[in-house]
């Protein structure tokens, strides 16, 4: 498979001391990825796609009390797992484990947030927005330490976006502005799949 984006190896260690050859952007080129590389790539699309489909899913049985609540947040959780996985093989267990446990929080919190704002309750809600963010810095300060090459600001400002779109969509549920909500989660569809892009990128290790 080809692809526009020059990425070469580079070798360096990583937080937790071990060799790793890190891929480092050198300039718009025609590439050839490897099989693995495809694979990573399809996996970590699928799982982002996952992410904000089961997302928008539990902000759907939270806001009307629905009674597949339970299971289907259960099911969102797992996500975090799987995401954790995806980075094991090159990163280790610690590793895998520290980012499973942040991106299981954002979820947490996100459920907060949405249970506050459905309630009224204007000061849980700002509280939990703010650890919101807060755990959003964890998560890219934690990938910039797997790879020093890791484009944080840019993945930042990313991030904030999906943490802002996902609280329009929940905020137009509430709302019942249902038309409004299909349409933000067009765009949080899209925005996870660059999202993605990034990751695979720059997580994918030789």
């Amino acid at each position: 498979m080809y692809a526009y984006g020059g990425f070469g190896p580079y070798a360096a260690s990583n937080a937790h001391g071990n060799s790793h050859c890190f891929p480092v952007y050198y300039g718009p080129q025609l590439v050839c990825l490897t099989h693995a590389q495809v694979q990573y790539k399809n996996l970590t699309r699928t799982l982002w796609e996952q992410h904000v489909a089961w997302t928008r899913m539990a902000i759907t049985s939270l806001v009307f009390g629905l009674p597949d609540t339970d299971v289907v947040v259960a099911r969102l959780l797992q996500n975090p797992v799987d995401m954790g996985n995806a980075i094991r093989p090159f990163f280790g267990d610690a590793a895998a484990n520290t980012y499973s446990t942040l991106i299981t929080a954002h979820l947490v919190i996100a459920s907060e947030l949405i249970k506050a704002a459905k309630a009224g309750d204007s000061a849980a809600a700002a509280a939990a927005e703010k650890r919101w963010y807060e755990n959003a810095d964890q998560i890219i300060a934690f990938l910039t330490r797997l790879n020093p090459y890791f484009p944080e600001e840019q993945f930042r400002k990313m991030f904030y976006e999906h943490l802002a779109l996902t609280k329009e969509e929940a905020v137009t549920m509430l709302n019942n502005d249902y038309n409004a909500s299909i349409r933000i989660y067009d765009r949080l569809e899209q925005q996870a799949l660059q999202m993605a892009d990034i990751l695979w990128r720059y997580l994918y290790v030789c």
